[in-house]
């Protein structure tokens, strides 16, 4: 019995394919014969039949099929399959994962002071691992958030409906419905016009062109809540494609004609716009939260933008300018970024049906936002109601704002932290932070404090800035200064300790309630010392590389060496606190904040 092995190469250069045999019988046509094999006895041309091509035809259908199959599987798998083990690890950190655990774990073991619910204590230590994550961040904030309230549910520290009640708070939604304006400012091209318009109007100096680049960011800011976006979004693309146009380049030597300088300005005043109002970062709203937690008193987005006007005016004249004498660039003036702006207007064509919508979409919201305390419509109320006619005209998608990734993280973390805070105050943890922590500070100091309602803040009180926070209050207040110069020392403490932290969030989260409840009982007017650290919780962001959203993004463009970001960062952040400090302090005052 004779038989012949078909064999099939592969072109994408995988194994050849063994086929079926075929006998001598059903195959006896010498054509298929091999000349190395040898000849069955029977095999002769008395015993030759007539040629039966049925065999032949199925037995190549079967190879077909064999070939067919086989060249699939192989083309499905990659050439050079990564074991197993050797793949990447696709979740959390583990290092940091395992830090906000042990904090937790650790502070729910230990004993439950006395006047502390077990409940309370429990949801301090899910709290406080929480916050823990947040710094470490061992996965995205809103998944770190999400985790401790699922520890909280399953623990039976909280019940579903009240871990989660924090998501029907508007502050949260306020935040993530102006990511939703961004979106629609991106994708009409609105903010680009409105950069291009001012650079084609102010640009034809490198000082005018950084002037024209800074108000053009704080004209956007208020609508566009996340720094990151409009630097990554809008203004790094725009001052690349000018610093080229200047023939300033990364890594050719060029960088000092015009780029340093410039990325420096626009990352420096990006911390300022972002100061200036409510909605310019996404974190404020937290702080005015926590605020309102804290003093009981409501920091409105009129009021925040009234207080920091004059300050953030100043700074916006003053910061480029410094930089302009202490980092210049060797181009002084930038005849073709008028040019170039122009040409791109000219390319844009006139505005289209949906950047008008979007220009008076925003004039309609912010007027809310402006004049809705006399109209009785609330910031949120305004924006719902901005966001609908965007979406009503097309301007933004629902799909759109689903895939606004950062505005729903930011919502999941935001009411997280508002839920457990909460919650904390409702099982009674501020009433025993307050007999047991703040309650000791006037005694400390020799003060007489009758009211202690100042002192009811909220449970971020007790995260990890709570000794540190007595300590600093035992340091300061008996130094025996005056409120003015301890607050001030508060504050420096409360902004270069930015430098332990990558998100102005976690800070915030941190720190901001028990720096404002010692400021308060040093006598620091309570509003006005909400509102310098919610401002400094944006501009500390400005004296690192990564301490707020748009530094990565400005440093990365490769422009300035690291160790110039950090010393004309910190240089920036003296000239900032000296003008919010100073020139705020006497606007405040005339205003009638203290």
């Amino acid at each position: 019995m004779a038989s012949i092995a078909l064999t099939s190469s592969c072109p994408l250069g995988y194994s050849r394919i063994k086929s079926l045999a075929f006998s001598s019988r059903s195959c006896p046509n010498p054509v298929f014969s091999h000349p190395f094999l040898p000849k069955s006895p029977s095999h002769n041309s008395s015993s030759i039949k007539p040629l039966s091509l049925t065999p032949i035809i199925r037995n190549n259908r079967i190879q077909k099929r064999h070939r067919k199959l086989t060249v699939k599987a192989a083309a499905s798998t990659p050439a050079a399959v990564t074991p197993p083990s050797q793949q990447p690890w696709q979740g959390a950190a583990l290092k940091p994962l395992i830090a906000s655990i042990a904090t937790g774990v650790i502070l729910w073991f230990l004993p439950v002071p006395s006047g502390v619910s077990r409940n309370a204590w429990q949801l301090l230590s899910i709290f406080l691992a929480t916050i823990v994550g947040i710094i470490t961040q061992p996965l995205p904030l809103g998944a770190v958030a999400l985790l401790g309230l699922g520890a909280s549910v399953l623990t039976k520290t909280l019940t579903f409906s009240a871990a989660f009640s924090a998501f029907g708070d508007p502050i949260p939604w306020l935040i993530a419905l102006a990511f939703f304006f961004a979106r629609g400012f991106i994708k009409t091209g609105l903010g680009n016009r409105i950069a291009y318009q001012f650079v084609s109007l102010f640009g034809s100096s490198s000082l005018g062109l950084g002037y024209s680049l800074v108000f053009s960011e704080a004209l956007l800011a208020p609508a566009i809540p996340s720094v990151s976006a409009r630097a990554g979004g809008i203004f790094l693309p725009l001052v690349k494609s000018l610093c080229a146009a200047c023939g300033s380049n990364v890594g050719d030597g060029t960088e000092n004609r015009l780029g340093s300088w410039l990325m420096l300005t626009c990352f420096q005043t990006s911390v300022i716009s972002s100061s200036m109002f409510l909605t310019a970062m996404a974190a404020n709203p937290l702080s005015a939260n926590l605020a309102f937690n804290t003093i009981k008193q409501q920091i409105g987005w009129m009021d925040w933008a009234k207080a920091a006007f004059v300050p953030g005016l100043v700074s916006l004249l003053v910061v480029p300018l410094i930089l302009y004498v202490i980092y210049p660039p060797t181009v002084k003036t930038s005849p073709d970024a008028p040019k170039l702006a122009r040409e791109k207007l000219e390319k844009m064509g006139s505005m289209s049906k949906n950047e008008i919508i979007m220009a008076g979409t925003l004039f309609l919201t912010v007027g809310l936002w402006i004049f809705g305390g006399a109209l009785n419509v609330d910031a949120v109320t305004a924006a719902i109601l901005g966001l609908s006619v965007l979406l009503v005209t097309g301007v933004v998608t629902w799909k759109e704002c689903l895939a606004e990734s950062v505005a729903w993280d930011t919502l999941t973390w935001f009411a997280a932290l508002i839920a457990m805070a909460g919650y904390l105050n409702k099982y009674g943890l501020i009433s025993w932070f307050s007999q047991t922590v703040v309650k000791d500070v006037p005694f400390l100091l020799g003060l007489s404090c009758s009211d202690t309602a100042v002192f009811n803040a909220s449970a971020l009180a007790i995260t990890l800035g709570t000794i540190f926070t007595r300590v600093v209050a035992q340091v300061v207040g008996g130094l025996g200064l005056s409120w003015q110069m301890s607050f001030g020392i508060l504050v420096l403490l409360y902004f270069y300790s930015h430098y332990f932290f990558a998100s102005g969030a976690a800070h915030i989260g941190a720190m901001f309630t028990a720096f404002l409840s010692v400021a308060s009982a040093l006598g620091t007017p309570s509003y006005l010392g909400a509102l310098v650290l919610s401002f400094l919780s944006n501009l500390m962001g400005g004296i690192t590389h990564y301490g707020i959203g748009s530094a990565p993004v400005f440093y990365g463009a490769g422009y300035v060496p690291l160790a110039k970001w950090w010393g004309y960062g910190f240089l920036i952040s003296v000239v900032n606190i000296i003008i919010w400090l100073g020139v705020g302090g006497i606007w405040w005052k005339a205003i009638g904040l203290w």
